[in-house]
Formats: structure tokens, sequence, C-alpha cells
């Protein structure tokens, strides 16, 4: 129970009365303390390895331990945090986002072209609101379970958790209004609430965030000297460019400087690098000396401030950063801390005597262990650690250090090769199990790209109708053959599972299954390939269709090299560990885009009208500015649903003619747009993407070092443990003995007696 009694320190002493209390407090729980055992009924331990397997299950997640620990709290809170409920959770967050592509404006059209965009299919007043409802009621139940979990207390405290219950209620009160409305509202708040749903459920998010918080005070200051370089530029460059009695040398001023939002703007993208050299091409044909006004702002402001306060946001965010991942760190270690506790008091009945060291039985660390979620790689790990120690008892700091094992890297062990008794056999096996032949397999899977490449430089004027495929095609079947001879030979030489235990391999022979399929499907729908091979289409996919998807596959198949080459096999489990590890980073930059998506489709739906004269075509006899949205032909980029809010936000973050869109709007509809582009330019191109950046290169360089000492084999063996955790691992100091027993002295629910 939440209230029951555990030992702190290293003396344990219970006395007759706290036990008499304690049995009156808990009906169904007993025991007899005499003065020299402790005699525990079979529920009651049962209870204390319970506790101790979610308090490891806690560590092992970065989780905290504040939460209720009654057997009944511990059943809800073993459910509440397994794979079926946490995926469950995740489904329903990820329904409640996908909402907005479908929703009024819908998204749900061929394309985002205004020119030749037909009405979209909008769903039926109450569709969209009744899986809208579902999602509501599930984050409410998911709100009531940790509730409940942590108790009233620690939500008083818990802001996330407040803010939770004020979304969900404002949510339920923004729908209820849409359905009064029989759907018919022009502005649903709600939608804007919806990305702190998936910010709620991930506490790295929640780390991240706060963290960025913080940095923005440094942030804010860099940016503030960015401002004072451009209002000082914008100011020098309205005095040399001002109007002149000459008009023929007034394009500088007419194009770019013509008042203060004009210039303010055009200093701001040159910033950017997107209007270079445009904007100082009209001054620079008058006179070259111009050229040093645009050098010295793009150099000082680009080449230094902006590197300047990339280097700050991720210096600043590395050292907030820092301090959360300790706050992990320190709860990783409470949790085994208590895990040690709970099994040291409930598994064992030691003298209570002043010099008795605390220490737990290795069989009870086993049990425990058994019944533990986690990889079994390292359950395993653990529990042999465990066993090494030969007096049977584990003393605190060894059971601390038995979870060491989570942080090293998995070494994945090959299965022996199958043993063949002809000697024939094992010659052959010898031969096709040695790494040439992977190195012959490699060059030719080279030969073939050269040759689909050859052929495809040499056919790349003549059209479908006049390529020959036939000598295509039987250069396809040749190295078709090959492929699969090899992994046969492969699968006989290193076994099936030993096959199977190379990533290489499974990639490797799943595309070869695959061409071998599509060579069969194309001989049993066009028959064996002749000169002048160009039959008819027949069935879903002509020749030349399935001839391409065999070539892209055999293409894709090349990237068979990455693990054969350690920087290649680095980058590229650089790249899944980014897609494992990294996703609170990405998802903050999604709940971002969420937000300025939504506010865009408020501020600017229907702002762009297509010219009559242009609708239904291309509008070739419209005649439109230089290098303006509608000479350009952007009209698929705009706010008139999310999915083209979302592209039109991308373009604008990778910052190339982005000086378009803000001029189209700013057109369309007031100066005061341009506010609401600087502003997802700052959070997103400037911030986020450097942040991101950054991290990448961490994450690179944290996982070069490592590998250092290593082979290409040794790189393709290891599962590195590259989590953000870990990254940060060795800057982060490890707790004390006193600040863990404060911190358990300190739970709400787990009382400890001194």
């Amino acid at each position: 129970m939440e209230t029951e009694p555990l030992l702190s320190g290293s003396v344990n002493q219970v006395s007759e009365h706290n036990v008499s209390q304690e049995i009156t407090n808990t009906q169904r729980q007993s025991y007899s303390v005499t003065r020299d055992s402790c005699c525990y009924e079979a529920d009651y331990e049962d209870l204390y390895v319970r506790q101790a397997i979610v308090f490891i299950e806690d560590a092992i997640q970065y989780r905290s331990i504040n939460h209720r620990v009654d057997s009944r709290s511990l059943h809800f809170y073993r459910w509440y945090y397994s794979r079926l409920w946490q995926w469950g959770l995740g489904g329903v967050i990820t329904v409640i986002l996908t909402l907005a592509f479908v929703e009024r404006p819908s998204s749900l059209s061929s394309t985002s072209d205004l020119r030749f965009k037909s009405p979209p299919r909008e769903p039926p007043c109450g569709l969209t609101e009744s899986l809208e409802l579902a999602c509501l009621l599930t984050f409410s139940l998911d709100l009531a379970v940790k509730s409940y979990l942590i108790g009233w207390e620690e939500f008083r405290k818990n802001k996330w958790l407040i803010a939770y219950s004020v979304v969900i209620a404002g949510s339920v009160i923004d729908w209820t209004l849409s359905m009064s409305m029989a759907c018919d509202e022009n502005l649903r708040i709600r939608r804007l609430f919806r990305p702190f749903f998936l910010l709620q459920n991930s506490s790295l998010m929640k780390k991240t965030l706060k963290c960025l918080k913080r940095t923005l005070p440094e942030i804010a200051s860099v940016i503030l000297l960015l401002a004072l370089h451009l209002c000082l530029f914008t100011m020098i460059g309205m005095l040399i460019f001002a109007r002149g009695e000459n008009s023929e040398e007034n394009g500088e001023w007419e194009t770019y400087f013509k008042d203060l939002p004009q210039s303010l703007s055009s200093l701001l993208v040159l910033l950017t690098t997107a209007n270079n050299p445009d904007v100082m091409i009209p001054a620079y044909s008058v006179n070259r000396g111009y050229s040093v006004f645009f050098i010295l702002f793009s150099g000082f402001g680009t080449y230094f401030l902006m590197k300047l306060l990339t280097a700050i946001i991720y210096n600043q965010f590395r050292g907030y950063l820092l301090m959360s991942i300790q706050t992990s760190i320190l709860r990783r270690r409470l949790g085994i801390r208590a895990a040690f506790q709970v099994m040291c008091w409930g598994g064992q009945g030691k003298p209570s005597v002043p010099n008795h060291v605390e220490r737990v039985r290795v069989e009870v660390v086993v049990q425990v262990m058994r019944q533990v979620q986690m990889k079994s790689y390292y359950r395993q790990a653990v529990i042999t650690k465990a066993q090494e120690h030969i007096s049977g008892y584990i003393q605190g700091e060894a059971f601390q250090k038995l979870f060491d094992e989570l942080d090293k890297d998995r070494i994945k062990e090959h299965p022996p090769l199958p043993v063949y008794r002809s000697p024939a056999l094992r010659r052959i096996q010898t031969v096709f199990s040695h790494w040439s032949v992977t190195v012959a397999g490699n060059a030719v899977a080279l030969a073939n790209v050269f040759c689909i490449f050859t052929i495809l430089v040499m056919d790349s004027d003549k059209s479908i109708a006049e390529r020959d495929d036939y000598y295509l095609e039987a250069i396809n079947c040749f190295f078709i053959v090959y492929y699969l001879l090899e992994m046969v030979l492969k699968i006989f030489a290193f076994g099936w599972r030993g096959y199977l235990s190379y990533r290489s391999n499974v990639f490797d022979g799943l595309l070869t299954v695959l061409l071998l399929v599509l060579q069969i499907s194309i001989f049993a729908t066009y028959r064996l390939p002749y000169p002048q091979w160009n039959p008819a289409t027949q069935g879903l996919l002509s020749l030349w269709e399935m001839a391409r998807l065999v070539n892209m596959l055999i293409v894709f198949r090349f990237l068979r090299i990455i693990p054969e080459i350690k920087l290649m096999a680095l980058v590229a489990s650089t790249l899944v560990d980014l897609v494992k590890n990294l996703r609170a980073f990405a998802g903050i930059l999604l709940v971002v885009y969420y937000v300025f998506a939504v506010l865009g489709i408020w501020l600017f739906q229907g702002a762009i009208t297509v010219p009559s004269t242009m609708r239904n075509s291309s509008g070739s006899n419209f005649t439109a500015g230089c290098g303006s949205y509608e000479q350009l032909g952007y009209w698929p980029n705009n706010f008139d649903d999310f999915a083209s809010s979302l592209v039109l936000l991308y373009n604008i973050m990778v910052v190339n003619n982005w000086q378009v869109f803000m001029d189209a709007y700013s057109r369309y509809t007031s100066e005061w747009s341009k506010v609401y582009f600087v502003s997802w330019w700052l959070t997103s191109s400037v911030m986020w993407v450097n942040l991101f950046v950054a991290l990448i290169l961490e994450n690179f360089i944290y996982k070069w070092d490592r590998s250092l000492a290593c082979s290409v084999a040794d790189v393709e063996r290891t599962g590195y443990q590259t989590t953000v955790q870990l990254m940060f691992r060795e800057h982060v100091p490890e707790p004390t003995e006193e600040e863990l027993l404060t911190k358990l002295q300190q739970h709400p629910h787990l009382h400890l007696s001194q």
C-alpha cells in the first residue's frame, strides 16, 4: 500500500507500535516483527516484488516514481504504460491531428493550384466531429488515469496536467458550439489546441520545450543586435538610394528602397541571400561602388551575426538540455535505488544491528528482473551480472552498477555456421562464407547499375515507342540470375539463421526476391525478350513500366555497399538513430508547423484570387511583373487548405524565393502580413533548423568517437545505443547517495521510516 513504511538508511528497525498501527490501516496485509527477523505473508512479499518491478521499469524509461504504489494502483500503472495503451494513445493523437486534412477547408482534391482546383470533397457534418469526440473522450480517460495514479497533491503541482484538463475542457466547449451551429462556424479554436496532445504525451518534448523557453532570452539579445544591424543599414540604404532627378538611375529606389517597409523587407530577404544578387543589380549597373554597401551588409549580417545566432542557440540550448538530462539520470538512479529499498525490506529478514549493511538476495533480483518489461538482451545481461555475486547477496552500490548494462552497446553474435559432413560441401561453404564473395557481389551490382546508366543515356532522346528494351531486359535477366545464385549459396554457407542475422543480407535478399517476382511477371505477361521487342500493353502495367520498376529496384539494391564502408555505415546508422531517438525535436517542429498552418488558414484563406482570364488555363495571355507570384506560376502555394499550407510553410523555411510569397500576400492583404512570414522564418529556419542540424552533428560525433576502434564488421555487429540521454551522459554528474535518499523520503506515497 502507499502508506506502508519502507526502510531508509542502514539500520532496519520497526517498533511494535508501528506494526500494530500498520495492521489497523491495512486489514488485508499483516506481518509480525521479532528482535532478530521479520516474517512476511506471501501477498506482502508479492507487493514488494511488484513495487520493485515497477520502479525498475520507471528507471529504464526515465519516468518519475512519484505515483501510487498500492497493489491496485500498480496494476493500473503497468496497464497504462503497456505497449497496447501507449500505441493506442499515439494512434488517437494521430487521428485528431490528421482531422485537419479532411475538415473544412478540406484538402481532399487532386491539386492545390488555384487555376485548376475543383471544389474539394467535404465530409458530412458530424463525421469528423464524431471522431473528434471519441478522441476527446480518450484523452479524458487518459487524464483521469494519470491523475489517479499520481494523486491529488501531485496533480496540483503538475502544470502540464492542469493545462491538459483546460485544453480538453476548451475543446469540448468549442466542439459543442460547432455542433450547435451545424458545423457552419468560421473559426474552430480547438484546432489550435490539438498539437498540445502531442506535446503532453512526450516527456522529452516537454523537456525540449522547457529548454527552448529558457534559451529565448539569449536568443533575443542576438536578434536585437540583428534588428539593429538591419535598421541601421536600412536607413543608410534609403539615404544612398534616394530618388534622384535622373529617372534612369532610380531603378534601385523604385524596386527596393521606395519606402521604409519595402526597404526593410528587401534587406531582410538579402540577409537570407534569397534575393542576391537581384537586389543590388539596379545600383551596381549604375556604379560598381554601390556593391560595397550590399557586401558589407550581407557579409556582417549573414556570415557573422546569423552564424553567431546559430552558435548561441546551440550552446545555450545544450546547456539547458544537459540540466534536463541530469533530471532524467536522477530519475533512473532514483528508480533503481527505490527498487533496491523495497527488495531489501521485503525480501529478507536481517538482524537490526547498528553495523548492518543493506543487501538483497540474488534470487530476489533474478525473480524481479524476469518480470520487468524490457529488451530481453539487457534483461539477460543484468541477470548474468547479478548471478556473478557468489555470496548470494548484492549491496546497494553493486545493485546500481547492475543497470550500467543498459548503457552498453549491444554486440550481436551471429549463429555458428552449419556443419556439413561432405568435404566438398565444406569447401563450398568455406568459399561462399568468405568476405570476398560480398566484395565480388558489390562489383557485380556496380556493373549492373553502370549498364542501366549507359542504356538510359543512349536512349534519353527516344520516346518509349522508339526504345528497344531487348538489351536492357537481357542484361537484367543475367544479373538477376546471379543475385539469386548468390543469395542461395550464402544461405547454404551461413544457414537460414546465420543469413538473416546480417542486416545487409536481409535487405539484399528481400530485393532479390522482389526482382525475381517482377521478372517472372514480365515473362508471364510479355514472353521471352527478342530484338525489337515492344509488345502492346497487357495487364496493369506496360512493359516499359515494369522494366522501369525493375531498374529502380536494382539501383536501390546497390545500397548494399553501405555496410561495407565504415563511414557510410556510420552515416546511415546516424540517420536511423535520428528517426528513433530525436523524434522529440522533430515533434516540436511538427507542432510549430501545425500551429502556423492553422493560423495561416485563419489569416489568408481565399486571400489570393485567380484572374478570370487565367482560370482553367495556363494564362499565357496574362501580364504580370517579372519574378512575381503570378508570373512564376506559384498558384499551388496558398493557405486555402491545410495540406497546401504545410507545403507553403516548408517552401518558406527553405528560404528560396520566400520573398515572392511575402510580397504576394502583402499585396493581396496588407503590409502587416509580413509579420507572419518573418515570424515563421525566425522560428523555423533560424532557430529550429539550426538547432536540429547542431543535434545531428552531436549525434554523429558521438557515434564516430565510439567507433574509432571498431572495424567495419564491428560496426555492422554493434547496435549502438544512441539516445539523447547517452549522447550527453558523460557530461552529467552522478547523483549522490544522500540526494537519492532525500528524494525517496520526499516520495508522496512511499513513506520511509528512519
